[in-house]
């Protein structure tokens, strides 16, 4: 019944004064009957309370004005919020599906190593994954190529086959092999392995004898 009574007191005639019957409104409403109401509902209720104060009148002078602009600011934050939202969602998925690297960051030589680890083991898919991975970052650290987070196998082998021609071909069939084992359900083998491992000390010795 208090919020009843708290309508009526903002309804009541104007020889009690609208300033006191918000107040008298104001204390019923943080009475007993309210502490307990959930955040939610609570804000629900006062951004509902706001719009309409502000669409049955009360957008008229200087203070409905000064609601408009609040208003206005209100919606600006939130769509701000909602896009850089939407760009994380978009950065995360770029991350998941397709992207070179994952989400920890190691070196050309800790790729290289890993890479030799799992040939070792015969796991041929890890190891020519880690290999071009390895290949990825060596062409970052001599900057063949500048770092771009997300960047996938094809991304990876167009700009660095712009940058080292000769081996455009190769970098092309070496990202079509990492996509295979990788989405593909392909599984590795010594061969392709190997044809990494080739095309990196390539990479390597082309670059060395340019800054040569």
């Amino acid at each position: 019944m208090t919020a009843v009574r708290a309508a009526a007191l903002l309804a009541s005639p104007v020889d009690a004064g609208r300033d006191e019957a918000a107040r008298e409104a104001a204390r019923e409403l943080s009475g007993a009957g309210y502490q307990h109401e959930p955040l939610f509902d609570r804000l629900q209720r006062e951004i509902s309370q706001f719009l309409g104060d502000l669409l049955s009148g009360g957008g008229t002078g200087e203070g409905g004005v000064m609601s408009l602009v609040l208003l206005v600011v209100l919606l600006a934050v939130l769509a701000v919020l909602l896009l850089w939202a939407l760009r994380r969602f978009s950065g995360s998925r770029r991350t998941e599906s397709g992207a070179v690297f994952g989400q920890r960051e190691r070196t050309a030589a800790e790729h290289r190593a890993e890479a030799e680890r799992l040939a070792a083991e015969g796991g041929w898919a890890g190891a020519i994954q880690e290999r071009l991975r390895a290949i990825a970052r060596e062409l970052e650290e001599r900057a063949v190529v500048s770092p771009m987070p997300g960047r996938t196998a094809d991304e990876l082998a167009e700009v660095a086959g712009q940058a080292l021609p000769p081996h455009a071909a190769g970098l092309r069939a070496a990202a079509r092999l990492f996509d295979d084992v990788t989405y593909g359900g392909a599984g590795g083998t010594r061969e392709g392995y190997l044809t990494l491992t080739a095309l990196d000390e390539r990479l390597r010795s082309a670059r060395t004898g340019a800054a040569a």
